[in-house]
């Protein structure tokens, strides 16, 4: 772990990321990547210095609350986090000044912050999004191997459900070969339905690879999946957008359960729920 300066925490359009790099494991990781330019060993989490009292000022300065999103980039419950408190922080933070959050992980770690995102949720609108790429938790293991697993990830998203905070399910990414079977996408629909999600963001079945994070998943293949490399070699090249053979019928699977259960799918249609700013208190002044 270091610690660096910056000048600003907040995008303009209300992105957070507390944290660079990050100690989850995942094999597939795209933040991995040259593009973001980390100077530094993934693992060594880079620390915003003064990150609280940053968002605080960047805070005050808008003119009118509206829905922070976190997590696009680094995982905001990492390893560090029960020690650090960043994130506890600036959810603290979110609740004061009124702004609604859309807070994304892979870990249960974020049920510390239940009764936080619950007070929120009852005055603005606090969304969990978790990520699901596995429903065998063996193969999860190898996947994802330092971060909650897809089990405890579905208990967690019933423990949101049983307080009244909306929930939504990532479902990314699908690795071509590894975990495109109808029993995978099937296992976690189950889950998601349970859960009672509110939407499931899907962008396709597949996998991106950009240099950087291409080279470090082939080396996980090589450790894990004896030939997997030479299979991806052979089917897609260098390929940015890896998607699985499988892809037209998971599809279908996919789109036809969410319709049948009423859960959001159409990818703008799910962004703009996460965007979409709610004052529960003006609503409950009304009647």
């Amino acid at each position: 772990m270091h610690f660096k300066e910056y000048k600003s925490i907040l995008s303009a359009k209300n992105n957070l990321n507390l944290f660079r790099g990050c100690t989850h494991g995942c094999i597939y990781c795209d933040s991995r990547s040259d593009c973001y330019q980390l100077n530094h060993v993934f693992e060594d989490i880079e620390v915003k210095a003064h990150a609280l009292e940053i968002f605080e000022s960047e805070l005050q300065r808008r003119r009118k609350p509206g829905m922070i999103t976190t997590g696009a980039m680094t995982d905001p419950y990492i390893q560090l986090e029960p020690r650090l408190k960043i994130t506890q922080g600036a959810l603290e933070l979110i609740e004061k000044y009124e702004f609604g959050v859309a807070i994304q992980t892979k870990s249960s770690r974020i049920l510390r912050d239940l009764d936080l995102l619950t007070r929120i949720n009852q005055k603005t609108k606090a969304i969990v999004e978790m990520t699901l790429t596995t429903y065998d938790e063996d193969l999860c293991k190898i996947l994802e191997p330092y971060v909650s697993t897809t089990q405890e990830r579905f208990e967690t998203l019933m423990q949101f459900k049983a307080a009244g905070v909306p929930t939504v399910v990532w479902l990314s990414p699908i690795l071509p070969f590894i975990n495109d079977s109808e029993e995978n996408l099937q296992g976690i629909l189950d889950y998601c339905i349970q859960a009672g999600v509110k939407a499931i963001m899907c962008f396709g079945f597949g996998v991106t690879l950009r240099t950087g994070n291409r080279e470090y998943f082939y080396q996980q293949l090589d450790k894990h999946f004896p030939g997997m490399k030479q299979k991806y070699l052979a089917t897609f090249g260098d390929n940015y957008v890896c998607t699985s053979p499988k892809h037209d019928q998971l599809m279908t699977i996919f789109i036809d359960t969410c319709k049948k259960y009423g859960i959001l799918w159409k990818t703008e249609e799910v962004f703009q729920y996460l965007h979409t700013f709610e004052d529960k208190r003006e609503q409950l002044s009304l009647f």
